[in-house]
């Protein structure tokens, strides 16, 4: 038996498009990420080179690929990174996929009026997305970030190492406050987990691929980890200090009327550029 006619760009495209059509919103743009990313080139390549022809080991790893697509894994896992606020970031399962939302809790923070020589303290970092973001922005800032998860935060200080912020980032091993010393911060900063328990939204699209337990569920209602925060940020912040949190969309009402309960004045909600409330933010009321 004779092998296959090899395929040209344009056919690898669009046989992977139709496979991906139902089980994909983006299957078009999902095939032309991949098959760049394959090949070490940008999506212009695949239009202007549309009749190259693709390597064997080329269309093996693409279909490969494109299988793992196809079974719901998110683009970035696939890749290995995903791009955030002006940089590229390393992900790994173990790791929460950054959001463009959470861009929007950086531009918040960046926009408060802090002093040149604030101590911030993320929450939960993760990727390592929003200390980074904020240590490229305010090279002067001191900053903490912590996460219960000693895997994220391998991930989190490879991204540091290779971004190289102008000052070490802190990294701390902590379960929120629990194993931090005592320290007082200008801003404490969190995208922690805000999703219930039974959202139905976790077994949709790549959320199956994410770690659930530590970075997706928060209780029943999606609010216990943020509940935790507020509690307990103000014995770690100086007076008039800044809390700056992000969360679901109808969350908003709630995380307000705790954080007033708990002391916080001035409090604001800003919303995404889907129009969802979604960071909110207030200032710790000096004694």
């Amino acid at each position: 038996m004779s092998d296959p006619s090899p395929l040209t760009l344009r056919n690898a495209l669009q046989q992977s498009t139709n496979k991906l059509a139902c089980t994909s919103p983006s299957a078009r743009l999902d095939s032309e990420i991949l098959l760049a990313y394959v090949l070490q080139v940008n999506r212009i390549f695949l239009i202007t080179h549309e009749q190259r022809l693709l390597q064997n080991n080329e269309l093996s790893q693409f279909n490969q690929l494109i299988e793992r697509r196809h079974q719901g894994e998110p683009i970035a896992y696939l890749m290995g990174q995903k791009d955030f606020w002006s940089f590229t970031l390393t992900v790994t399962p173990d790791v929460l996929i950054p959001r463009p939302e959470t861009e929007l809790l950086v531009e918040t923070v960046l926009a408060l009026d802090l002093a040149q020589d604030s101590h911030i303290l993320e929450l939960g970092t993760g990727s390592g997305a929003i200390a980074i973001a904020l240590a490229l922005e305010r090279p002067n800032w001191s900053i903490t970030a912590t996460d219960i998860s000693t895997a994220a935060l391998t991930i989190a200080q490879t991204n540091a190492k290779r971004l190289h912020p102008p000052h070490d980032i802190c990294w701390r091993h902590s379960d929120w406050f629990r194993a931090l010393p005592p320290a007082s911060f200008s801003l404490i900063v969190s995208n922690p987990p805000y999703i219930a328990e039974q959202d139905p939204h976790l077994n949709q699209g790549g959320l199956p691929f994410e770690p659930h337990s530590l970075a997706l569920r928060a209780g029943e209602d999606g609010l216990h980890d943020l509940i935790q925060i507020i509690q307990h940020a103000p014995c770690w912040l100086k007076p008039n200090g800044y809390l700056c949190l992000e969360h679901g969309y109808q969350q908003a009402p709630h995380v307000q009327q705790f954080m007033t309960k708990i002391g916080f004045q001035a409090i604001q909600t800003l919303s995404d550029l889907a129009g969802h409330p979604r960071v909110t933010y207030g200032i710790l009321a000096s004694e």
